[in-house]
């Protein structure tokens, strides 16, 4: 079933041999996705606050929720995200366990209550940073397909050349490093007490990089081995923009809705700079060391001589991600709790790449790709100063002949304090899904690695009034 999925969704859009890492279909999808590091509130509750307000975070879900402060207030976040993968190679399975920190978001929220008498009572000002996509992770992955890709030594100087082609395994490590954030800078108001308005601005900033290394191990029928290595590299940065538009209305002291839409995030100029070049078929560094009756090792652009040459080539492109449409509902139970709902339509047969030959890439999104449905639920109970959360989310994965099990799902909980002049507000949140890895997409007999993630998030939020 996997195997089909690799050639229903990946399409070997490229004929040039050795091309492991990601692709720009693959890189497009992997932009396009969002894990924000909210407040621990949000968090807490698992995202679900589109119809909810007074929380900073609100800005990047709809903005109109600004407009529920009644003060003016700073508010930080740090989290702690650890996350396990268990690939899955021919049988073989290995764990990746690794632990990461970071700021999760900072910003202010100014209140400007208006003094005269208007239907207009209120103007709120926001602007927060947060890490919408943190991409560092790694795996590795180990096995044996069967098959060599390997098989003749370039420097071999018998009359008869020798063919390693039994395969005794492959070994893989991936390394991803970078983020994605943005800025966003809020306006909202309220309109005789019922109709709550808001827009933001979001400016993007993209770094994102990926080391992989595949080795194989190889020999004849006569016992003499083959060993290659194929390393390769790339690192990409740019500048996205995209709008937030929403409201919430009252419809009742106990049930408001609101909607909300993001426009696509346009990054006008993404710059990639990569060792993937073809170097004699290779695309990338590759060393390959061979023995017969005696040893020699063939090297082609791996820096064994410390002259710090490594080929590699610039291109830039540009990237317009999905647009994202989200409906929301809240039950308000007085000063005691709130249930609330968003829905979210995530539009991603229409991510379009630009500015050179993308057809092919570009008839996959929209061919191959599906528009995803998210729900997210999140619930609260006040009991004086303290409030206890929790919350479910349901992502589906994009790629339209995915398994049930690539989508994503996850639970939250956790719980805050307000001791006046500042809040303190803690969250744990765990998701997991499964996904794939195709190592070797130029070989489609050759089976993907299979990857489970879970990911553990504990959150932590200090809100100073200012």
């Amino acid at each position: 079933m996997r195997k089909i999925i690799i050639l229903a969704a990946f399409l070997v859009l490229t004929t040039i041999s050795y091309a492991q890492s990601l692709g720009y279909q693959n890189l497009a999808l992997l932009f396009s996705e969002d894990n924000a590091n909210t407040t621990a509130r949000v968090a807490a509750m698992s995202g679900a606050f589109g119809a909810l307000g007074g929380d900073i975070s609100v800005m990047n879900i709809n903005p109109a929720g600004l407009a529920f402060y009644n003060n003016s207030y700073f508010s930080g976040s740090f989290n702690s995200r650890n996350t396990a993968i268990e690939s899955n190679y021919y049988g073989n399975s290995a764990n990746n366990e690794n632990q990461f920190f970071n700021i999760a978001q900072a910003g202010a929220v100014l209140v400007f209550k208006s003094a005269y008498a208007s239907d207009w009572s209120k103007f709120v000002l926001g602007i927060n940073y947060q890490v919408t996509k943190d991409f560092t992770n790694s795996f590795n992955a180990s096995g044996n397909s069967g098959f060599a890709t390997f098989t003749k030594y370039p420097l071999d100087t018998n009359e008869t050349v020798l063919n390693y082609n039994e395969a005794q395994g492959q070994r893989f490590t991936n390394e991803y490093s970078g983020d994605k954030t943005e800025i966003n800078i809020a306006f909202s108001s309220i309109h005789k007490e019922k109709l709550y308005v808001g827009a933001s601005l979001n400016f993007y900033d993209l770094n994102f990089g990926q080391k992989s290394t595949l080795v194989e191990f190889n020999n004849d029928a006569d016992g003499n081995e083959l060993d290659a290595s194929l390393y390769q590299q790339n690192s990409t940065t740019g500048g996205g923009f995209s709008l937030n538009v929403g409201f919430i209305y009252k419809a009742h002291k106990n049930f408001r809705f609101g909607l909300s839409y993001q426009t696509p995030t346009v990054f006008a100029e993404v710059l990639e700079e990569t060792n993937i070049v073809d170097n004699d078929g290779h695309m990338g560094d590759t060393e390959i060391f061979a023995s017969e009756d005696s040893e020699f090792t063939y090297s082609n652009n791996i820096d064994e001589y410390g002259d710090n040459f490594f080929p590699s080539q610039r291109f830039m492109y540009s990237l317009k991600t999905p647009s994202e449409l989200t409906a929301s509902a809240a039950f308000i139970f007085g000063k005691r709790g709130l249930l609330s709902l968003d829905y979210i339509n995530k539009r991603y047969q229409n991510i379009r790449l630009s500015n050179s030959d993308f057809s092919a890439e570009n008839q996959f999104f929209q061919n191959g790709l599906r528009n995803t449905h998210a729900l997210n639920i999140g619930t609260e109970w006040r009991f004086e100063s303290f409030s206890v959360r929790g919350g479910y989310n349901f992502a589906q994965a994009p790629i339209a002949v995915a398994l049930d099990s690539d989508s994503l799902r996850g639970y939250s909980f956790g719980g805050g304090y307000n001791f006046g002049k500042f809040k303190l507000d803690v969250a744990y949140s765990n998701n997991n899904r499964t996904s794939f890895y195709n190592a070797y997409p130029q070989f489609p007999s050759i089976n993907s690695i299979e990857l489970q993630t879970d990911n553990r998030i504990f959150t932590t939020t200090l809100t100073i009034g200012l």
